[in-house]
């Protein structure tokens, strides 16, 4: 979502690549022998976009985010909106009881929950890569990845017993289309298919059968020694029908591969089982 959103306010091109030693290195106005250190996973040299997703680069999020040397940044407010534009921050209407809204960080939320705090550039890095204060659902995510899929369509979703072959009216009589150029829908399909052919996804690689994906790994508590292992993506790839989204809770941290893992054991099954739902 964050790289769809820098697409649409030309933040930057596809092509553009980002740096990435491992980390960010911020001047501290109040002590510049302190410099503060945003951290990626890992280094990952020059990234493009589709790379970056591939890859899951943490520091070309946070230039593209929140702005980096001579990288422009979205901002918080495009963040917000982007995020909000894709359903994240708000129930999905599901009929599913107790279902959580979630929450998107901006200013308004850090100075109402932490005693007046003003926002500062961190804060908007971290939103940029899911951290911070920012909590969702694996219904509005499921859904957030549909629009992709779909080529813009955000979808309410509902409960049913069977699929529907009439796909195109379902969009259009139960979406709202999010009108962002299909062409840089795209890209972000592209680069979600990368993560899958050579990125933080190959768990998922078969060779006669295409899914796109996007792993995320959400820090837990304070001390973090734990994380939520999260998966996204659709399938089949050329001609998508399905949405998904897996979350493992509260795993080690040292294990950032638990949702491809549980997803691999699902796509395996399903060839084996039904695999009208994989052509």
């Amino acid at each position: 979502i964050i790289a769809l959103a820098a697409l649409n306010e030309n933040v930057i091109s596809p092509q553009k690549e980002i740096f990435s030693s491992g980390q960010i290195s911020i001047p501290n106005r109040f002590d510049p022998e302190k410099p503060t250190i945003f951290r990626d996973w890992k280094a990952h040299g020059l990234t493009d976009m589709k790379r970056a997703i591939a890859v899951s680069s943490d520091v070309y999020f946070y230039a593209i985010g929140g702005g980096y040397e001579d990288q422009v940044g979205l901002g918080i407010s495009n963040i917000e909106k982007y995020c909000s534009l894709f359903g994240l921050g708000s129930k999905t209407g599901v009929e599913i009881p107790f279902e959580a809204s979630g929450n998107v960080p901006n200013p308004k939320w850090k100075e109402d929950n932490f005693k007046g705090e003003k926002w500062i550039l961190g804060n908007t890095y971290h939103t940029a890569i899911g951290q911070f204060g920012f909590l969702t659902t694996p219904i509005q995510m499921a859904r957030a990845i549909s629009a992709i899929a779909n080529d813009g369509y955000l979808i309410k979703p509902t409960v049913i017993k069977k699929d529907t072959s009439e796909k195109h009216n379902y969009l259009k009589q139960n979406g709202t289309f999010l009108e962002i150029d299909k062409n840089k829908i795209s890209v972000i399909k592209e680069g979600m298919r990368d993560a899958v052919v050579s990125g933080t996804a190959q768990g998922l690689f078969f060779n006669d059968f295409k899914v796109a994906a996007k792993t995320g790994t959400a820090e837990v508590g304070i001390s973090k020694k734990f994380v939520n292992s999260w998966l996204v993506g659709f399938f089949p790839y050329d001609e998508p029908r399905y949405a998904f989204s897996i979350v493992l809770e509260k795993g080690p941290v040292e294990n950032t591969i638990g949702g491809v893992f549980a997803m691999r054991n699902f796509f395996e099954w399903l060839l084996y089982n039904d695999s009208e739902y994989t052509n």
